[in-house]
């Protein structure tokens, strides 16, 4: 670490790099701002904005369980029951005839409902508040090693995955007819979410993480005019917002997470205002 600690000094001549907790802090948004970028491009394209937002609630209950469970840190917990709890929802989503908006809404205000009982049994809720804003300011070596190795497995995976999610995003029918296993393939993208946001709820903040599920492919959106520009903008977008709010965070002393998602709400907005230049071009 202290070589890639050296070499952020040199590239980054700026007062705010002396401190390690930022260089952690950078770090771990040039790794986590990409993953939220790419996945955002389906969660937007397939209507799913409801969806990763229950993740965020049922993140809430595995959170609570590793509590109760004894356990140091709650991250295994957590992950295992986002994985159970976005599989769960695909599931059923696909083998029920409840919409799959009435399915998502019962399963997230179950979990949040469920998740508040269990932190607050005993008046322990404060210890978990920290969870809701989220803290990336207090990330380790250990979760940066932790993050780099989601980013590879996500990274791969989505190679494998990205022409699938594709046409499955232009009609699910049209998708089984090419031969695509249509839940397999949802529930294959449901659990890089699960696994995202599980990870990453720690830093980002429960309230506001699906915010950058939805902002830096709705802001990609307005600016883009074909599918590779739409995805690199949407990357860029998310890394962009990411380095911004932290640094922003840094200088007027307010949290982090919320100001990466206000800097991506800055672009949207932006692009949004300026979209009738970007169809003229087109």
């Amino acid at each position: 670490m202290e070589n890639i600690y050296m070499l952020l000094e040199m590239l980054l001549p700026f007062e705010w790099v002396e401190h390690t907790f930022m260089k952690n802090a950078f770090l771990a948004v040039l790794l986590v701002t990409p993953l939220f970028g790419i996945l955002s491009t389906m969660v937007v394209s397939n209507r799913m904005a409801f969806f990763s937002d229950s993740l965020g609630h049922g993140a809430f209950t595995g959170i609570a369980l590793g509590a109760i469970l004894g356990m140091g840190s709650p991250l295994a917990s957590l992950i295992i029951f986002s994985l159970v709890f976005a599989l769960l929802i695909t599931y059923i989503k696909n083998n029920s005839r409840t919409s799959a908006d009435t399915v998502i809404g019962v399963f997230s205000s179950t979990a949040v409902a469920v998740g508040l009982m269990l932190m607050s049994r005993g008046g322990g809720f404060n210890k978990f508040s920290s969870y809701l804003i989220g803290d990336i300011l207090s990330i380790t070596p250990e979760d940066l090693a932790a993050l780099l190795l989601v980013f590879i497995v996500v990274v791969t995976a989505w190679a494998f995955l990205f022409n699938r999610l594709l046409v499955l995003s232009i009609n699910a029918s049209f998708a089984g007819s090419r031969g695509i296993h249509v839940f397999l393939t949802e529930s294959l993208f449901a659990a890089l979410l699960a696994v995202v946001v599980a990870v990453s709820i720690q830093w980002v903040g429960l309230l506001i993480i699906n915010s950058l599920l939805v902002l830096p492919a709705a802001a990609a959106r307005n600016a883009a005019s074909g599918v590779k520009e739409y995805h690199l903008l949407s990357v860029g977008t998310a890394m962009i917002s990411g380095v911004t709010g932290l640094i922003s965070a840094y200088y007027f002393n307010m949290a982090a997470g919320a100001a990466i998602v206000a800097a991506a709400a800055v672009i949207f907005f932006a692009t949004w205002m300026l979209r009738g230049k970007f169809l003229n071009k087109t």
